[in-house]
């Protein structure tokens, strides 16, 4: 029984109706009040507190790794005057390219000169919001976030949402690691440089920063190397294919990944129509076009090995490795290539040629065990294995097969057969020590030997199977050529073959000239008041060298004496010994000062030998002086470069730095020509540089350089060979064109007995000279004003009234033509004499 039941039945209470109000209607009932629950309310204000710090301490991490990771940002400001690498160029004097020097093969094209179609290739594939988002893009986070989600577990690539901006961070800024920190700095500094600057500066960046394979670093590039066209000429198939590499350039490669190409250019045609860049007709047309790759045309090239090596050195010295391999530099050359050619094919000519009558050395190597008239299984493939000289040039290699006493019969590349008539061989003698030669041969067995591997050449003629016996050179030699007005260098050629040796013989060799020097020593006796028809004693002499030290008695290459001969005769035979005597005469100190006037040396010595050419110089350097001599006594410097220009077209260097506000008319009016100021040093009087000169002609026609006078026209020159014919030479000009030749060993040693300048470079400078002039006219030197041309007799100096054999038109300074008796000059062993010396009279 329950509680209830104890207490009794409960008492039901009924509720009463509130009572009514007097006259109206029954009143309305009360409505109960629900109270909301206290822990509701405190459960929302403790999440949104807790949701408050979490937001809080986000944002507050989120700055923390802000900050951390600004503080070693680097200076994106660099990128307001950012330059790209770029390709410096040099030019030759006819506008063809002499060389290329570049890290990164690049053509800048500014934005406002590149297709919009290009454009917009590449932001449909990059970066479809480009110009709306601020360096990052949230939707393109999101969307790359959920592709990635939805490719989970398969075999595709992952989507990036990397920016443009994003990506001139990184290429520019920060490299290529692969990390999250990097990612970070990436978005902070995409941040600051689209606040920084404009979108088309941004984009103009990356479009020519970009790499895009085969060695193509921007678009200009990348439009030449896979398609041989301008960005102007590309179709929108060959634009979205350049636009379709960025990525994975190596992957994209038409060539190994034809299908991955195809495929990821028709997925960027579909992204430029998705964005409205092109109409459906547009991107049919352009997912039927193959990926038609074409070659890049191949630049012509001038072949000047040395010249431009010097070049590279040159401009390397004056602005930094770094601007001529990235600055984009126009360099302007002053190179004539076809002078170039002929100097190039004149030089190995006589080189060749000199080597030939030398003797034969051998073959470049054997196949032993070859029997005779083996068959090309045989020979073949050990022929192909025999390396191939560097300065083979245009030579072949070929093999000894089978020898008869008319031929020899070679194997040849490729399998040919071919045949060395004996008359091709006859010249190869065997060399002996010191540049002898045995007997000649006979037959073919006195050369060659079954199996040998020799150069051969092709003869020119109806028998293709005939070939010459060929040898590469040892010795080597230089030519160079300048414009003695200017001193621009127009043709240079340092060796035998750049490919054997990059050592320039025309800049680098300090090689003594000999005889070559000697006309200097003349321009200062004539400097000093001596003539041409000034009267030198010829005979022996001899001079004290100081204690313990023997005596040094100079001689003459004949080894004899010719008594009292002029100054003309002297300098025209190479006279050593009445060199001698009027350097001994004018003074060592007046001689030296004449040769640093005009460069020859920096400093020379004050000692005798050196009036025979017993210092070192330069090929360059010597031709240069002998410039001088023709151009009237103005000083040049030899250049190789007329112009240097920056990426922008400015000119920061120029040889000529004359100003000329006339040379640039706005049309031509007959307006009379601008003149310009000759501000160009005088190393010696015009005057006594003609009577040189002159007197050098005479050497051309009447004196050692007489090999130079077939070429019937007024050229002068000397030879110059050193002791034991080390060095020989011969440097020469025309009134507008110098030229210097010089021939000898690396380790110097004898080229041979009876070499001299004469025999073995003049021979190379007179080809020279006769394929660089033919079908110019002949121009006589030009006399200065005051010198007057009087006739004398050329053997004695004397003043004739009439004609003859042997009658010469003399230059001479007024009050010095020789009237009567003249004087001798004498000099004596040991010390040096002032002046010409009073001789025993007589007419010299």
């Amino acid at each position: 029984m329950n509680q209830n039941e104890l207490n009794g039945p409960r008492e039901r209470v009924v509720p009463q109706a509130p009572p009514r109000p007097e006259g109206g209607a029954p009143a309305a009932p009360t409505k109960r009040r629900r109270r909301r629950p206290r822990f509701l309310v405190r459960v929302l204000a403790g999440l949104f507190g807790i949701t408050f710090l979490a937001v809080l301490g986000g944002v507050a991490v989120i700055a923390a790794i802000i900050y951390g990771y600004s503080s070693d940002l680097p200076d994106y400001a660099q990128l307001a005057d950012y330059e790209p690498p770029v390709t410096t160029r040099v030019y030759a004097g006819d506008g063809r390219l002499l060389a290329e020097y570049a890290i990164e093969r690049r053509v800048f094209r500014p934005l406002d000169a590149m297709p919009q179609m290009v454009i917009d290739a590449f932001l449909s594939a990059e970066d479809k919001n480009y110009f709306s988002h601020p360096g990052v893009d949230a939707r393109g986070v999101v969307r790359a976030a959920i592709t990635n989600l939805q490719n989970w577990g398969t075999d595709r690539r992952l989507v990036g949402a990397s920016t443009i901006t994003q990506q001139v961070a990184k290429n520019f800024l920060l490299g290529s690691d692969v990390s999250f920190e990097r990612k970070i700095k990436e978005a902070i500094l995409s941040f600051r440089i689209e606040k920084a600057f404009t979108k088309e500066h941004i984009l103009e960046l990356y479009l020519n920063q970009i790499y895009l394979g085969r060695g193509a670093y921007g678009v200009t590039a990348a439009a030449l190397n896979y398609f041989n066209k301008s960005l102007d000429e590309l179709t929108l198939a060959e634009a979205a294919f350049l636009a379709a590499l960025p990525k994975a350039p190596a992957n994209y490669d038409p060539v190994r990944h034809p299908g991955a190409a195809k495929g990821r250019r028709d997925w960027v045609i579909g992204r430029m129509l998705d964005d409205g860049h092109i109409s459906p007709a547009e991107a049919r047309e352009a997912w039927t076009a193959p990926i038609d790759l074409r070659r890049r045309a191949e630049t012509e090239f001038v072949s000047a090995d040395y010249y431009a090596e010097d070049i590279r050195r040159e401009i390397a010295a004056r602005y930094g490795e770094r601007a001529l391999y990235e600055g984009g530099l126009a360099v302007r050359a002053s190179l004539e290539p076809r002078l170039q050619e002929i100097a190039e094919r004149e030089l190995r000519r006589g080189l060749e040629a000199y080597d030939r009558a030398h003797g034969w050395r051998g073959a470049i190597a054997r196949l032993d065990g070859l029997s005779e008239g083996a068959s090309p299984e045989a020979w073949a493939d050990r022929l192909a294995a025999v390396p191939r000289p560097p300065d083979l040039g245009n030579w072949r290699l070929a093999v000894v097969l089978r020898l008869t006493g008319e031929f020899a019969e070679v194997g040849l590349d490729g399998q040919t057969v071919g045949r060395i008539p004996f008359a091709e061989m006859r010249w190869a003698r065997r060399g002996l020590r010191d540049q002898r030669v045995g007997p000649s041969p006979r037959r073919p067995a006195d050369v060659l030997s079954v199996g040998d591997v020799v150069a051969v050449e092709a003869v020119e003629g109806e028998d293709r199977a005939a070939f010459a016996l060929r040898q590469i050179p040892d010795v080597d030699g230089a030519l160079v050529a300048l414009d003695p007005h200017t001193g621009r260098i127009l043709a240079m050629a340092g060796g035998y073959t750049y490919a054997r040796s990059q050592f320039n013989r025309a800049t680098q060799a300090l090689r003594q000239p000999g005889s070559a020097f000697k006309p200097f020593v003349y321009l200062a006796a004539l400097e000093a008041g001596y003539t041409p028809s000034t009267i030198i004693l010829d005979a022996p002499i001899s001079f004290d060298q100081g204690p313990g030290l023997p005596r040094w008695t100079p001689s003459n290459y004949s080894r004899q004496f010719y008594g009292p001969t002029t100054m003309r005769v002297g300098l025209e035979k190479s006279r050593n010994v009445m060199t001698v005597r009027l350097a001994q005469s004018v003074g060592m100190a007046r001689v030296g000062d004449t040769a640093e006037r005009f460069g020859i040396f920096d400093r020379m010595p004050s000692h005798l030998s050196y009036a025979l050419g017993a210092g070192e110089t330069t090929l360059l350097r010597l031709t240069a002086a002998y410039a001088m001599l023709v151009n009237g006594g103005k000083k040049i410097t030899p250049t190789l470069i007329d112009r240097v220009q920056d990426r922008h077209g400015r000119t920061v260097f120029r040889h000529d730095d004359r100003d000329c506000p006339g040379c640039r008319p706005g049309a031509w009016a007959n307006q009379p020509l601008p003149q310009l100021p000759d501000r160009r040093e005088t190393v010696t009087d015009p005057a006594s540089a003609y009577q040189v000169v002159s007197m050098l002609q005479g050497v051309v026609q009447r004196g050692t350089g007489q090999r130079i006078a077939v070429l019937g026209r007024p050229i002068a020159g000397k030879t110059g060979t050193t002791n034991d014919i080390k060095d020989t030479w011969f440097i020469g000009f025309t009134p507008d064109l110098a030229v210097g030749v010089f021939v000898g060993f690396d380790e110097p040693r004898t080229l041979g007995r009876g070499e001299t300048g004469a025999s073995v470079a003049s021979p190379i400078f007179r080809d020279f000279m006769a394929a660089a002039l033919e079908d110019t006219p002949a121009v006589p030197f030009r006399v200065p004003s005051g010198v007057r041309l009087v006739r004398v007799d050329a053997g004695t100096g004397r003043a004739v009234s009439g004609g003859g054999r042997n009658v010469i038109f003399e230059a001479f300074k007024p009050g010095t033509v020789p009237t009567g008796r003249q004087e001798v000059l004498r000099g004596s062993g040991g010390s040096a004499a002032s002046g010409p010396t009073t001789g025993t009279g007589g007419l010299y």
